[in-house]
């Protein structure tokens, strides 16, 4: 599920090269990592037999499952199960999730949350063979500058940390391992948190959650400070000024009647006020620790998802569910983004996912056509439209 993270790899001179014969494309392939100074050895080893995989292809095409609103992604995603495993895995770690929060100040509820979602605690890390995985997808010309990179790191994987090209398997995009980690961050970040000499993601729990940490260590987050906080939100609140483009301390949003559901929000904290159903939906506090999660996966449901699902392993209640307007379907969704489009708004694509893009699209409609601007399209406003 979770997309690529663009780390500072050396930048491909050919990222552009894509599509065409997968054999040429394969020559390309060994004549820049010959140029990169990688072993001949790995080089061989890595593109020998070599293939395109369809289902890869079939995958990263059928991301339909983002489609679906806040509500229902994440009743579907945040079970029982894996609230009880989560609390059990806690107990379970504790010593490495102490090691974890002291080293890179991550709270062990958020890596719990990836985990739990990225691979249901490691059960089900996916069965793709990584090498092909990762040239299909840099062959295909939807991505490559996403994934051309990420095969010279498989390639230096295979060089300095013995990966098999042939047998190593995991996700769909590449990643690997218990927390799904690209070959690029498994050289940027890959740490031994068991303290075996060896960095093993698939089969240690301590190397994946210490590896996960310091991913997102490098991607800012900032120790010590809250990431997702539900409030309640007044009736009378300028809708205009909501969103995660319009910040302001948190004791400037209480000025406004905006307090976190628990008392706890620090006042001098940058805060933005997220509504991902609307103004009769949940609603939250979304501190600057909340953007590191788009760092590690570019979708707004899943963000927000995992980012509350963090909250509900460290102890918060279950969110106020609220009573938001029904979602569009992902055809009405699509008739949106077209409407949209028209007027001259990015939204990021058609695809039928509201995406940040199309929230900010859909605000600033609100905002012209007098409609209370909280960002969540209902059917009055694709009527209006």
């Amino acid at each position: 599920m979770r997309t690529a993270l663009a780390f500072c790899l050396l930048a491909s001179t050919a990222a552009a090269d894509c599509g065409g014969s997968f054999t040429g494309f394969l020559d390309g392939v060994r004549t820049e990592a010959r140029a990169r100074d990688l072993p001949e050895e790995a080089i061989s080893r890595f593109l020998s037999g070599a293939s395109l995989d369809q289902a890869v292809l079939k995958a990263d095409r059928s991301q339909s499952v983002f489609q679906k609103d806040f509500l229902a992604f994440s009743r579907a995603l945040i079970s029982q199960h894996r609230m009880d495993h989560g609390a059990r895995n806690a107990a379970r770690y504790d010593s490495t999730f102490t090691q974890i929060e002291a080293r890179y100040g991550i709270p062990r509820g958020v890596l719990l949350a990836f985990w739990a979602f990225e691979t249901d605690y490691g059960a089900v890390q996916g069965s793709f063979n990584t090498r092909n995985a990762l040239l299909t997808l840099a062959h295909d010309c939807r991505r490559p500058e996403l994934f051309r990179p990420q095969v010279f790191a498989g390639i230096q994987l295979t060089a300095e940390r013995g990966m098999n090209p042939s047998t190593t398997t995991g996700a769909w995009a590449g990643e690997i391992g218990q927390v799904q980690m690209l070959p690029g961050d498994i050289i940027e970040n890959g740490r031994d948190g068991d303290g075996d000499g060896v960095v093993d993601l698939k089969g240690s729990s301590p190397d994946a959650l210490m590896s996960g940490a310091s991913v997102l260590s490098s991607l800012g987050w900032r120790a010590g400070e809250p990431w997702l906080q539900e409030i309640t939100v007044p009736a009378t609140l300028n809708w205009a000024e909501t969103g995660l483009n319009h910040p302001k301390t948190v004791a400037e949003w209480n000025a406004l009647g905006v307090t976190s559901r628990d008392g706890t929000a620090p006042e001098t904290l940058t805060a933005r006020v997220l509504l991902p159903m609307g103004r009769n939906g949940p609603a939250f506090f979304a501190y600057e620790n909340f953007d590191v999660y788009f760092e590690w996966n570019k979708s707004f449901v899943y963000v927000t998802t995992a980012a509350y699902f963090a909250t509900r392993l460290s102890g918060a209640p279950a969110y106020n569910a609220g009573n938001p307007s029904p979602a569009l379907t992902g055809e009405e969704m699509q008739l949106l983004q077209q409407k949209l489009t028209a007027r001259g708004h990015d939204v990021g694509g058609i695809d039928g996912i509201l995406g940040a893009k199309t929230r900010e699209a859909v605000q600033r409609e609100q905002s012209r056509l007098g409609l209370p601007a909280d960002a969540w399209p209902t059917h009055a406003l694709l009527n209006t439209l």
